[in-house]
């Protein structure tokens, strides 16, 4: 295990002491370069990690294979789950377990489901349509098992490998567990001999083809009906598993586990698990007319609402709640492959701005089942709210002890509905809020606390923060910018926060926060215990980007700072002053406790960011400077050209203290360049006020912020060669950087712009009109196509035909028009790239493509290992 730093809890075994997770960081004053200090063992990056870098991120899936993620605590705390591959450059990942025995505080990592021993497979996926879709709007890069679902006494588990289903039994003694295919007789490849009287001979299936016919009946399902297996979800009580195909919503009865003898060997159950396909949707034999879809969520839920799931489980597993909508109304576009003309473009339905969205319903089924605990009916209603007033569902919770709770917003998302949903389907409004521009959702809310209070999200205008409320009345302190609510209890809430030290009401750093409070400001996430009654706890204390998960008195912590290349997942466990397990119900304190750090097998880069931070400008813009390494031929350079490295758009930031996030940043610099990422007005961290500067005018506020930076870089970069300087980005860093050499040429002189979009009317509602409005005018001003004329720098466009996220039509239609003008640019079109390009071919040539772009561009002497 990875030893953290003195303050830091100890390992497994090790007599608790009484200090938080986390390091002490080296403090940034406002203006002044600070942060990470290189060293002559870590800064200087050897040249061969600089050289192999772009082939090693790109089979790494940027690093991240063997890294543990997606834990989840379960029963009293003292067992995790988690996700991790076996190695630096394997993607497919297992399905592991941590566990302590309380009794003797030793700590074991176990491995749960093995992908590669389940199906021999594994590595060569198959992934339907429908879960590459999923897939993509979550950014998922990984194989094998990259999701999983868990009962509520954390003993079952279920997930998919290949589009088959398994469920893995956790040993009572939490030291082993079996894993087996789940209805293996229907769900295999199907044959001519398939028994459909096995499948569902319980009933007919319930389909629904518009919003007045969902009560009818159609014939018993066949096999056919029950594929693909999507976002699979075990009912809490583990003995049920409800998974949709997309037009059907499936059932599957857990049968007893085999005794000896009842099984093959091969892992498939002699018994018999029940399926049934319990309701439908009712679509046409022509794929163009497919627009109805059970049990998924809509692409602008998935996509901008981070909302994947399309169904929840009642916490008694009683009852389901699921999601039907219709995308008919909106737009039919085609996603092709031009390098293969035989192929038929694949046509899909996309909520573009300023058009109509999916219609979305939502029902309420009581589920009936037989002495044996198998599915035997149900009774169904629909969910009612003024869908025409609050047509985006963008949250569904339903927690034990408690009616499920619904959040709604308008076409503006400027007013919402936080909804209960009674047992007959009518709603009732609990609280409502309304802002003059925008809503946030803030992941985690609305939510009932244990005892029935309400935790909602609060834009608090007056004191420029985003807080929480308790029953309506707001409890987070002033200048703690929320962001993530990760559980609710009874007296608290865990939660992701990031400080603005330049409120001037904001409220005290915390004592354990006292040596480090300038590096706990906008650039940090930080967990922390948000109580009732304003009080303040921290969970992590080393600054960085770090989330959480706790269940009784267990916790597991995880994420990155500057101070390591790994991301780190600590696991604890609270233990009372005598050793012994707690009895608080949450999480208590960081007093005492077991603590274990889970193995990473990751990969590194090979050398460390020489990464400085400052503040830039009129705005004092979060900004972070990297600077070639010490043994790189540029470390002593008297002046470099400038490489502006932002994403600049609003929900997101760049500068954070992460240390990964700067990796690429330092194969730039080390390429000749001094590489600067500042985060503008709009971008996230600095208070709900800073977030709405970009309001109907985000073309014009975020390129004057870039501008910005440039103006003001010499002052605390004096190398800064501001007669030469380049932009690169993605996405909306892709659209700042087109922008930057069309409307500031006299600023920035070269740039590479990856899947930009161009025209904001061809991307989504629920992003671009929560920013624009839904006045064309408005989408005219801040669109760059009829800025083409003006293109008098060099301009390279790279997008991929398979982005379904911003449509290639986006560059096309700016290179059209580029063409129209007579204006010379270059064009890097990429034949089956998504948004994310997870080739890794491609991921690593565009890296070099583009250096050499703009090497070129900006007149620069290329050394000679850079041809190589």
């Amino acid at each position: 295990m990875s030893e953290l730093h003195t303050n830091t809890i100890g390992t497994a075994g090790d007599s608790p002491n009484h200090t938080a997770y986390g390091a002490p960081s080296t403090p940034m004053t406002s203006g002044t370069a600070s942060g990470v200090t290189p060293t002559s063992d870590t800064a200087s990056a050897a040249p061969s990690a600089i050289e192999q870098f772009p082939e090693r991120k790109a089979r790494s899936l940027r690093f991240t294979c063997g890294a543990p993620r997606s834990a989840t605590v379960i029963a009293d705390g003292s067992r995790a789950l988690f996700l991790r591959s076996d190695g630096p450059e394997d993607t497919v990942t297992s399905l592991w377990l941590s566990t302590f025995d309380t009794a003797t505080g030793k700590h074991e990592e176990i491995l749960l489901a093995d992908p590669r021993k389940l199906l021999p497979n594994a590595d060569a996926e198959e992934v339907p349509a429908e879960e590459r879709a999923r897939r993509e709007r979550a950014r998922e890069g990984g194989q094998g098992i990259v999701s999983y679902s868990v009962d509520a006494a954390g003993e079952r588990v279920v997930f998919t490998i290949n589009s088959q289903l398994f469920l893995t039994q956790i040993d009572k003694d939490g030291h082993g567990s079996r894993t087996r295919q789940l209805a293996v007789d229907a769900l295999a490849a199907p044959s001519d001999d398939t028994d459909i009287t096995e499948i569902d001979s319980a009933h007919g299936l319930h389909t629904c083809a518009d919003e007045d016919d969902e009560d009818s009946l159609a014939p018993n399902a066949n096999p056919d009906d029950l594929v693909p297996v999507l976002n699979p979800r075990i009912s809490p009580d583990g003995r049920h598993v409800l998974y949709t195909t997309g037009e059907h919503l499936v059932m599957v009865d857990i049968a007893d586990w085999p005794q000896t003898g009842e099984s093959d060997g091969s892992g498939k159950s002699s018994l018999h698990d029940g399926i049934h396909a319990i309701w439908g949707v009712h679509n046409g034999p022509d794929p163009a007319q497919r627009t109805w879809t059970i049990g998924l969520a809509e692409f602008a839920a998935g996509e901008e609402m981070n909302r994947y799931d399309g169904f929840w489980w009642s916490p008694d597993s009683n009852a389901v709640i699921f999601e039907t909508f219709d995308s008919s109304a909106e737009p039919t576009w085609h996603i092709s492959d031009p390098a293969n003309p035989d192929r038929d473009a694949t046509a899909r339905r996309y909520p573009q701005a300023l058009t109509r969205n999916a219609d979305v319903f939502l029902t309420l089924v009581d589920l009936e089942f037989d002495g044996n605990g198998r599915y035997s009916g149900m009774d169904a209603r629909r969910i009612a709210w003024d869908r025409k007033a609050y047509e985006y569902l963008a949250v569904v919770r339903w927690e034990a002890g408690h009616r499920p709770l619904l959040l709604v917003q308008n076409r503006l998302q400027n007013h919402d509905q936080v909804l209960q949903v009674e047992h007959n389907g009518t709603t009732t409004v609990l609280e409502e809020h309304t802002n003059p521009q925008w809503l946030d959702l803030i992941a985690g809310t609305p939510a009932f606390t244990p005892n029935g209070r309400l935790v909602c999200a609060f834009n608090d205008m007056d004191t420029d923060t985003n807080r929480l409320t308790v029953d309506g009345k707001a409890f987070t302190p002033v200048g703690w910018q929320v962001r993530t609510v990760l559980d609710a209890g009874d007296t608290d809430v865990l939660a992701v926060v990031q400080r603005t030290p330049d409120n001037p009401q904001a409220a005290d750093v915390p004592d354990m926060w006292a040596n480090q409070a300038d590096l706990h400001d906008a650039r940090s996430f930080d967990v922390v215990r948000l109580g009732f009654d304003g009080s303040i706890t921290p969970v992590t204390i080393s600054p960085g980007v770090w989330t959480a998960s706790r269940s009784g008195r267990g916790i597991v912590m995880s994420g990155r700072d500057m101070d390591h290349a790994q991301s780190r997942m600590v696991h604890l466990f609270a233990l009372d002053a005598d050793g012994n397990p707690a009895t608080a119900d949450r999480f208590p304190s960081l007093d005492d406790h077991l603590r274990a750090d889970i193995a990473n097998h990751a990969a590194t880069p090979g050398f460390t960011p020489n990464t400085r931070f400052v503040r830039l400008g009129e705005h004092q813009l979060y900004t972070a400077i990297t600077r070639p390494s010490l043994d790189s031929p540029y470390a002593s350079a008297e002046r470099l050209p400038v490489l502006l490295k932002p994403y600049g758009g609003p929900g997101h930031q760049e500068v954070t203290l992460s240390q990964s996030a700067y990796w690429d940043a330092q194969w730039w610099a080390d390429q000749g360049f001094l590489v600067v990422t500042a985060d503008g007005r709009g971008t996230t961290g600095r208070g709900p006020r800073w977030d709405r500067e970009i309001f109907h005018d985000m073309k014009r506020v975020t390129l004057a912020d870039q501008v910005e930076a440039v103006h003001a870089l010499q002052q605390a970069a004096p190398e800064a060669d501001t007669d030469r300087v380049a932009m690169i980005g993605w996405s909306y860093g892709g659209f700042l950087s087109a922008l930057s050499v069309l409307d500031a040429p006299e600023t920035v002189h070269a740039a590479c712009a990856g899947a930009p979009p161009t025209d904001w009317t061809l991307y989504d509602t629920h992003y671009t009109e929560r920013y624009l409005g839904l006045d064309p005018e408005t989408y005219r001003a801040n669109s760059i196509i009829e800025d083409a004329p003006g293109l008098d720098r060099p301009l390279m466009l790279i997008h991929g035909f398979a982005d379904d996220n911003v449509s290639i039509a986006n560059s096309l239609r700016l290179s059209q028009a580029l063409m129209a003008a007579g204006k010379p640019h270059t064009f890097l079109p990429l034949t089956g790239i998504t948004h994310m390009t997870n080739d890794p071919t491609v991921a690593r040539n565009l890296l070099i493509l583009q250096r050499d772009f703009l090497i070129q561009a900006l007149g620069m002497t290329p050394r000679v290992s850079d041809r190589a």
